[in-house]
C-alpha cells in the first residue's frame, strides 16, 4: 500500500472523513431511482421502468449519449417546487455523510423550461435546500447554470434572459450535454455577456472532445474552470499551459469509467494530472447513474491507482483551491485539512 495506509479499508477511513469540496455535480443526475418512483407517483407521471431494479438496469452506457438519453427522461418527473427541493436536499445530505464542506453544484434550466416549468420553481427549490444545508450541515455553496450545447446559442441567449431576475442566487454559467460537434466556439457570445455580468465561467471540455475544445475553452469562453479535461494530456504543450495557469480540472473517475471514457480504473490519468502539476479535483458528475457519489469516487480512484495519503491530501486541498469561494474561506478549509491529517 501507498503511504500511510496498512490496507484498502485503512484508506477508506482516512478518505471518509476528510474534508472536501465537490465541485462537478449536476443535481438532475442524483435523482436516484426511489425518488424518481416517488416524484412520479405523487405528479402522476408515467415512467417506462416497473421497478427500481428495472431503473438500474437501464443504466448501462456505452457514451454519453446514451447517458444523456435516459438523464433527460429521468428529469422529467422534476415539476414542483418541492420536487427540486427534495431532489437537492437528499444530494446534500449525503454530500454531508461524505464530509463534503462545499458544494458547486449544475442545473439544467433548459432541460425544465422546455417542458413548460417555469424558471423560478426550479430554482427557488434548488436554491432553498442550499440555504437549509448551510444552516443545518454548514456546508457552503454556488450555484451555476449550465447551457446545453447541443442546442443553439440563441437558445442559450434565450436562458440569460429568463435568468436575470435571479442573478443574486446564480454564480457562474456553464456548458454541458453532447459535446462533440459542439465546440465551445459555437456559445462564445453568450458567455462574453455571461462574463460582462460578473459571472464566474466554467465548461465541460476533452471528455470526448479533443484537445482543441480546451483550447477554445480557454481562449474565447475564458473559462475560470474546465470541467473533465481528460483529454488535455494529448497536447503537452496545453498540459504545460493549464499547469501555469493552476487552471482547475473537475475529474468523474467514476463518471469515465462508466461512459467509458477509460476502460479500466487502473487506466485512469489522475495521477498522470498530479504528476504534471494540474490542479485535478475528484467529484462525482452524476452518482446516481455512475454508481457513487464522492467519497466513492475517491475510493474507487484512489485503490486502482494505489493513490498514497499525500495525493489524496492534495485532491482535497486541490478542491477548495479550485472553488469559487474567497481566499480566507479557502485557508480555513485548508487549515481544516492540515489539522485532520
Amino acid at each position: 500500500m501507498a503511504d500511510g495506509f496498512a490496507s484498502s479499508a485503512d484508506r477508506a477511513a482516512f478518505i471518509a472523513a476528510l474534508p472536501k469540496a465537490e465541485l462537478h455535480l449536476h443535481i438532475e443526475g442524483s435523482l436516484e431511482p426511489a425518488l424518481m418512483f416517488e416524484l412520479a407517483q405523487r405528479n402522476n407521471i408515467a415512467i417506462p421502468f416497473a421497478s427500481v431494479d428495472e431503473v438500474r438496469a437501464a443504466y448501462a452506457f456505452s457514451n454519453l449519449q446514451d447517458f444523456l438519453d435516459i438523464y433527460y427522461q429521468g428529469m422529467g418527473v422534476l415539476h414542483s417546487e418541492q420536487d427540486f427541493y427534495d431532489l437537492t436536499a437528499a444530494y446534500l445530505a449525503r454530500a454531508n455523510a461524505d464530509a463534503v464542506r462545499h458544494v458547486e453544484i449544475f442545473f439544467d434550466p433548459q432541460g425544465h423550461t422546455a417542458r413548460g416549468i417555469a424558471f423560478e420553481t426550479v430554482i427557488g427549490g434548488i436554491s432553498r435546500a442550499l440555504a437549509d444545508a448551510k444552516i443545518t450541515y454548514g456546508i457552503s455553496s454556488k450555484l451555476i447554470m449550465c447551457l446545453l450545447r447541443h442546442l443553439s446559442e440563441a437558445e442559450a441567449e434565450a436562458t440569460l434572459d429568463e435568468a436575470l431576475p435571479y442573478l443574486g442566487r446564480i454564480d457562474g454559467v456553464g456548458l454541458d450535454s453532447s459535446e462533440v460537434g459542439h465546440p465551445p466556439s459555437k456559445f462564445a457570445n453568450v458567455f462574453a455577456r455571461a462574463r460582462s455580468l460578473g459571472m464566474k465561467i466554467v465548461a465541460h471540455a476533452g471528455e470526448e472532445g479533443p484537445p482543441a475544445y480546451v483550447h477554445e475553452a480557454l481562449d474565447l469562453l475564458k473559462v475560470d474552470r474546465i470541467d473533465h479535461g481528460n483529454r488535455s494530456l494529448e497536447d503537452p504543450a496545453l498540459v504545460a499551459r493549464l499547469a501555469g495557469d493552476a487552471m482547475c480540472l473537475t475529474v468523474c473517475p467514476l463518471s469515465n469509467l462508466k461512459l467509458c471514457v477509460v476502460d479500466d480504473m487502473a487506466d485512469h490519468p489522475l495521477r498522470t494530472m498530479l504528476d504534471a502539476g494540474l490542479v485535478a479535483t475528484v467529484n462525482s458528475d452524476d452518482p446516481s447513474y455512475f454508481g457513487g457519489y464522492v467519497n466513492a469516487n475517491y475510493l474507487a480512484v484512489a485503490d486502482a491507482l494505489d493513490l498514497s495519503k499525500s495525493e489524496l491530501v492534495t485532491l482535497a486541498k486541490n478542491s477548495f483551491a479550485g472553488s469559487f469561494l474567497g481566499e480566507n474561506d479557502k485557508a480555513k478549509h485548508v487549515a481544516a485539512i492540515d489539522a485532520y491529517v
